[in-house]
């Protein structure tokens, strides 16, 4: 049976059902057919863009490719140029998936995947969420996120919304009477879980401890809470696990590439390894043995309409000893933390959310 979710991905072109039967050949390897598969697809996917996008091309320059070690580290400040000017031969602005960054660095750009990259993502997302019993068709998710401000732009995702079977609670005004209103939602709504920026969630659980309301009381259906996009300290999670009543998860992600690591079942912060390959670089681009804080440096395997190869993501982060080229860890993540602003009107609002009201992120 086709579901709504899977249904509107199908219907816009995206492979999804294809997609998750690779993602799950992919898991399926053995630990040394794992490493195989990631060498091989890292050289796939430079040598592809070799051939087909000049803008890489310009990039690596005349040495070509030999060493994976010599390879440019892609910056955000690379991309500040037309997409046009970026995407491979072969793609176009009609034939591809096309989001905005949040701008959280500093240097938002638009980006772009092909429409199968794209739908491994989903894979990817679906699969991790059912990893707590979370099903994109069938559960209803409380989303915490951006919307956009103009009419037809706020329609759509709201259209969006409703096909991902979400409701999304707007959060560029947090003040105390809006949260109010999103109490009363839960009271009248069977959502099975929460996501969302990590401030936005924290700073409308502080309200629950105002009220001495734990959510899962009023909201008895919630199974989950999914936090991403910023820092989870610990005192924040505690009080998230005390107001909401239910497991917090740890997400790490970004809409140019994927979920890079989700907190699994066993408590880890488990890397995808699926479709990126994380490497840890100190500041001559060397790279860190595992245990070693460094910069984040990422490669999508799948993305054939623009690269991302050993692109800096903007974060320092530190890969668990005990992690494996099959199996890595993400040990501490250093970054990605948002404060709350006061506005003139009295309105709170996460620093995030300043930056893009016309936002689309993540799952977006």
């Amino acid at each position: 049976m086709l579901f709504l979710f899977d249904l509107s991905l199908q219907l816009n072109a995206y492979p999804i059902k294809r997609a998750k039967a690779d993602l799950l050949k992919i898991i399926a390897f053995s630990a040394k057919d794992k490493e195989t598969y990631i060498e091989q697809k890292k050289r796939a996917i430079v040598n592809f863009h070799l051939e087909n996008n000049p803008f890489y091309r310009e990039l690596v320059g005349e040495k070509g490719f030999n060493n994976w070690h010599e390879l440019p580290i892609l910056t955000k400040k690379n991309l500040q140029k037309p997409l046009q000017e970026r995407i491979s031969s072969g793609y176009t602005l009609k034939n591809i998936y096309r989001n905005k960054t949040s701008g959280s660095s500093g240097n938002p750009f638009i980006f772009a995947k092909d429409k199968y990259c794209h739908a491994m993502t989903w894979a990817s997302n679906i699969y991790r969420f059912g990893w707590y019993g979370i099903d994109f068709n069938t559960s209803y998710q409380a989303r915490f996120y951006g919307i956009p401000l103009d009419f037809i732009g706020n329609k759509k995702e709201r259209f969006k919304d409703f096909l991902s079977n979400r409701f999304r609670f707007a959060i560029f005004d947090l003040s105390d009477a809006v949260l109010e209103s999103f109490l009363t939602r839960f009271r009248h709504k069977k959502f099975d879980y929460v996501n969302g920026y990590t401030s936005s969630i924290v700073l409308f659980a502080k309200y629950l401890q105002r009220k001495n309301i734990v959510l899962k009381d009023i909201c008895p259906s919630l199974k989950v809470c999914m936090v991403t996009s910023e820092m989870l300290f610990e005192n924040d999670k505690l009080l998230l696990e005390k107001q909401l009543g239910i497991p917090i998860i740890n997400e790490y992600g970004a809409s140019e590439l994927d979920l890079i690591a989700f907190q699994n079942p066993e408590g880890e912060w488990q890397v995808n390894s699926e479709t990126l390959f994380i490497e840890i670089l100190d500041e001559n681009d060397a790279i860190l043995p595992y245990g070693q804080e460094g910069r984040i440096v990422i490669t999508s395997l799948f993305n054939k309409a623009h690269p991302f190869i050993r692109y800096e993501i903007g974060d320092i982060g530190v890969l668990d000893e005990k992690s494996s080229l099959e199996k890595p860890i993400l040990k501490k993540l250093i970054g990605r933390t948002n404060d709350v602003a006061i506005l003139p009107s009295g309105k709170k609002s996460t620093w995030t959310k300043l930056l893009l009201h016309h936002k689309k992120r993540h799952r977006g």
